[in-house]
């Protein structure tokens, strides 16, 4: 069995991004030399996430207003007027916690014929909810 494990490294300025990292993904499983198995890809930062979508950017920018709608960035830390406990630590970013449990941790995708075994649409995503520092994201690909 081959396997590989890696790590991107993110380095958003702001506070939220969607980030293509489509290729970098395709150019890790060239070099594993893993013609059938297995990918993980995992944000490994509680306020980031992972996902497979369309790449289109109306999608995107509907992505961003239906998070923000559901979990507001600035809703301060009283919970009577709809602000966050976790804010109360001195933290500012509640809300990114649960985007990122809405968008998800991490996607494991199947490896066939040495590619990513993906619908024709689909295309890999990082999605910073907390940005301004640098961030890792781990890739993992086991197979034969």
């Amino acid at each position: 069995m081959k396997s590989l494990t890696k790590e991107l490294w993110m380095d958003i300025p702001q506070r939220r991004q969607i980030v293509s990292i489509h290729q970098d993904v395709e150019d890790l499983v060239k070099e594993s030399g893993v013609t059938d198995g297995l990918i993980l890809i995992n944000a490994m930062h509680i306020t980031a996430s992972v996902f497979i979508n369309d790449n289109e950017s109306g999608l995107h920018a509907d992505y961003d207003r239906w998070l923000e709608q559901l979990a507001p960035f600035d809703a301060g830390s009283d919970p009577n007027t709809g602000g966050y406990l976790h804010n109360r630590t001195g933290e500012d970013n509640a809300d990114a916690h649960h985007k990122r449990q809405i968008m998800g941790r991490e996607v494991v995708i199947a490896i066939t014929d040495g590619r990513l075994h993906l619908g024709p649409w689909e295309h890999i995503f990082y999605y910073e909810f907390d940005g301004r520092r640098r961030k890792r994201i781990l890739v993992k690909i086991i197979g034969e």
